[in-house]
């Protein structure tokens, strides 16, 4: 079975990237523009894991999180945080709010590949 990866990121060359390198990787690859589209998309999809950007318009990581969190049936949905940011208070507010890791832009395609493969496992 096809493990399938929603990317959810402002930035459209950050999410072509992200889209080419998962679909190397053999991963089906829903996209989001941010948060709030991100939950539309999840109304009728159910992604495997999920890679957020933290810094989005309309609704950011950290809510995009929260409200993903709230639904039942997502609750234990693997969330990576793909960030520029490197502020300890901003891991633990997403720890906090759910996220099940952490990787630092620019990343590298085979370590998100195999983080994304850790925890959909």
């Amino acid at each position: 079975m096809t493990t399938t990866v929603l990317t959810v990121d402002d930035s459209r060359t950050m999410r072509d990237m992200l889209k080419y390198s998962l679909l190397e990787a053999g991963f089906r690859v829903l996209q989001a523009q941010d948060g709030l589209d991100g939950l539309e998309v999840l109304k009728t999809e159910t992604p495997d894991v999920i890679v957020t950007d933290l810094n989005m318009p309309r609704l950011d990581g950290f809510g995009f999180i929260e409200a993903l969190r709230r639904d039942v049936d997502r609750k234990s949905m693997p969330v990576l945080i793909l960030t520029t940011e490197v502020d300890t208070e901003k891991k633990l507010r997403a720890k906090a709010a759910g996220a099940t890791g952490w990787i630092v832009k620019p990343f590298d395609p085979v370590k998100l590949v195999d983080a994304i493969r850790r925890v959909a496992a």
